[in-house]
């Protein structure tokens, strides 16, 4: 079982978006109450870039879904300033609360690390260089020790730290999606003791809206194969959640064979179970990319 990560409470959201600028409590609650019952392990705050009024709303938010819940909550800015301003007023409740996320970068992390140690918060680990997005695992493989040398200067235990790869989508980056895969295998032998997480639908960003669910189940299926702790998603969509919490073991035992390197004879099986088997390959690099690979 791994956590969900309920990305639905976002400055980017019609609804959730609209009641942020107009401070109107009540639909961000109503979400956050609603993401709860549904299984959620944890929230999502994400205010974008919050160049303008990042701090007090980023205080506002934090306290309006606090009132409903006592989930912990990934506060999610580019603004150190409204991130600094949201941990003053955080309770922790059912655990601390999680920036989101520091890259690996020396002004990032000199800028939010202080942060982490002042405030005895944890901290997502972003895979993301000087150079920007890494090509392979290799290249985050050298991103996660730069991180793992600076964190503990901070004395930032790697307990408290949840490393993201990076997730590329397979539609325009089926190579690079690969190190993401590898890098996630090999992350618990290089970050003894740490978390780990990820924004589980750019996997599926530039496919067609009716193929997003099934790569995004199938390389969340993956993902916990490799042995990851917790994936960023919609947390209304209950069987991407069920997946998470292990209520599917049939599809994560046939995946599992197939990244296992199995060769799977499909000819007893219907439809639905042939797609999962078509997705994993084309996750895995074993076939290429097109919009009809569940035709071909």
């Amino acid at each position: 079982m791994i956590n969900v990560v309920a990305e639905n409470i976002n400055i980017m959201s019609k609804y959730t978006g609209n009641a942020m600028r107009e401070r109107n409590a009540k639909p961000i609650q109503e979400w956050a109450e609603k993401l709860t019952e549904r299984g959620a392990d944890l929230l999502d705050l994400n205010l974008g870039p919050a160049r303008k009024g990042g701090p007090e709303m980023m205080q506002w938010l934090v306290q309006t879904v606090q009132e409903v819940t006592d989930l912990p909550l990934f506060l999610d800015t580019t603004n150190s300033e409204a991130i600094e301003a949201g941990l003053q007023v955080y309770k922790v409740k059912k655990g601390p609360a999680v920036i989101n996320s520091i890259m690996a970068t020396p002004e990032r992390m000199d800028l939010q690390m202080p942060l982490v140690a002042k405030y005895g918060c944890h901290m997502v680990g972003l895979m993301w260089g000087p150079e920007g997005i890494p090509r392979d695992e290799n290249e985050r493989a050298m991103l996660l020790d730069s991180m793992m040398t600076k964190a503990a200067e901070f004395d930032i235990s790697l307990e408290r730290i949840w490393f993201d790869p990076i997730v590329v989508p397979v539609s325009s980056q089926q190579k690079e999606l690969q190190g993401c895969t590898t890098f996630m295998q090999w992350l618990p032998d290089l970050a003894p003791g740490s978390q780990s997480t990820c924004g589980l639908s750019n996997v599926s960003n530039g496919s067609p809206d009716e193929l997003r669910d099934i790569l995004n189940q199938t390389y969340l299926c993956m993902l916990k194969k490799c042995g990851i702790t917790s994936a960023i998603l919609d947390g209304f969509d209950e069987y991407i959640v069920r997946i998470a919490h292990d209520e599917e073991p049939e599809l994560e035992a046939l995946i599992g064979r197939i990244m296992d390197g199995e060769e799977i004879d499909t000819s007893g099986m219907d439809k639905k179970e042939i797609d999962y088997v078509k997705t994993s390959r084309l996750l895995l690099g074993q076939t290429l990319y097109s919009h009809s690979w569940l035709e071909l």
